[in-house]
Order: C-alpha cells, then sequence, then structure tokens
C-alpha cells in the first residue's frame, strides 16, 4: 500500500505490517468502533478504514496527524485522525477494537521531552514509558466485548505487558511474534543495552510480539505471524 510519508513522520516497517495481519486475523466485523494510538502515517488505520471500520485514529505528531488524513482522504475513507496524547483526544469514549504500535526502543531519552521522527522510537529506560500508560489505560476505553491488539519489542518483557492486562480484567496473549534485525537507532544502541543487560552479547535481532487482550472470554489462540528501529 502506497502512501505518503514527509520528513519526520515515521515509516511503516515490519512491526506495521505485523500488527495489520493482527488486526486481519482478529475478523473485525464491519462497523466496528476502532480507535488506532500512534497512527503515524495511518497505515493500519486505513486498513481498519477499509474493512468498513468506523475508525478514529490519534497521533501526538502534527505532522503525522496531517499525514493520516491526506492518507484517508485520498482513498475516500470516512476516518476521523486526531492529535493529541494517547487516549486523551477520546476521554471518555470506548472501543469495540484498540490497536496500538507505541515507541518501544529503551534509551535515556525522556520520551516528553522528544520532538520529530525519534517520537516513534524513544520509550524510556526500559522502553515501557508507553506502553505502561496504554495496559493502564486501555481497559477503560475497551467496550464490554472489546479487544486490544498491541505490538512492541521482547526487549521491553513481554510477561509485565501479560500481568498488566491481566490485572486489569482482560485475557490476554501472545499472538503473533517475528524476528526482526536491528535497525540503525538499536544498532547504535547495543553496547549499553548490552551492558545493562537487555541484550545478549553479539545479538543483532529483536523478536517482536503482537499481544492481544480480551474483556470476554474467548477461545484458545494459536501463535501466527516488526519496528526496525
Amino acid at each position: 500500500m502506497m502512501l505518503l510519508r514527509p520528513p519526520g513522520v515515521y515509516r511503516p516497517q515490519s512491526d506495521t505490517r505485523l500488527l495489520t495481519a493482527a488486526l486481519r486475523g482478529a475478523a473485525v466485523p464491519p462497523g466496528s468502533r476502532v480507535l488506532e494510538l500512534g497512527t503515524g502515517t495511518g497505515a493500519v488505520a486505513v486498513a481498519a478504514a477499509r474493512r468498513g471500520c468506523q475508525v478514529v485514529a490519534v497521533d501526538v505528531s502534527p505532522w503525522a496527524v496531517l499525514t493520516a488524513r491526506i492518507n484517508a482522504r485520498v482513498r475516500g475513507l470516512p476516518m476521523r485522525v486526531l492529535r493529541g496524547d494517547l487516549f486523551a483526544p477520546v476521554a471518555g469514549k470506548t472501543f469495540d477494537v484498540i490497536l496500538a504500535n507505541p515507541p518501544y526502543v529503551p534509551g535515556n531519552i525522556d520520551p516528553a521531552a522528544v520532538r520529530g521522527r525519534a517520537r516513534a522510537w524513544e520509550a524510556g529506560p526500559e522502553g515501557r514509558t508507553l506502553l505502561d500508560r496504554i495496559c493502564q489505560a486501555a481497559p477503560h476505553h475497551l467496550t464490554p466485548s472489546g479487544t486490544l491488539l498491541m505490538v512492541h519489542s521482547a526487549l521491553n518483557g513481554v510477561e509485565p505487558t501479560l500481568v498488566a492486562l491481566r490485572q486489569a480484567g482482560l485475557r490476554a496473549s501472545v499472538v503473533a511474534r517475528h524476528r526482526e534485525p536491528f535497525g540503525p537507532v538499536l544498532r547504535g544502541r547495543a553496547e549499553s543495552l548490552t551492558a545493562r543487560g537487555l541484550l545478549s552479547p553479539g545479538q543483532g535481532h529483536e523478536e517482536l510480539v503482537v499481544i492481544r487482550a480480551d474483556r470476554a472470554a474467548r477461545g484458545g489462540g494459536h501463535e501466527h505471524g516488526s519496528r526496525a528501529a
């Protein structure tokens, strides 16, 4: 899918494709209310809108908001794109599906102080600054039978995400995995992350996961099958 992507807006990569595939696998029915957090170019939101879903997409970057709006408009898709921090623009609203591909690269920079394209990957010391916020807030924005689909790196810890979502009353599991070579950001941080114990010596890849969390019980699923930073 060809998308407008001006400088400063995160380019759809393997994690985008992994989340889009998980959306297809979830068999979301037309008419479902879908929220995408951190939409970037709007790639995943556009995929949901093409399935006939009622889509709201959110991003903190004004360039990303404009880009996603254009990408939806040229396709004739009635997608709303709002600027703001995570759930702030949709306070008090609930959705059948929440999609999230938050920043997850560990680093020493405060994500709140980041501007430009780095907003798409800077995620604090453990890479969980936004992940933890989504785990805490998402259950309050799901309908009684709603589903969260979220992609992140196993470097951030998969178990903490599952535990946080289960403690919030959701049924959570890993539904997709993908092994991805390091991109330039992680390659540049490999030495410091190895010293901190987040990487094994000589490691040059990460595992990306999609976690699904449901309010309602569902039948057991199988893992199937990525942000090269």
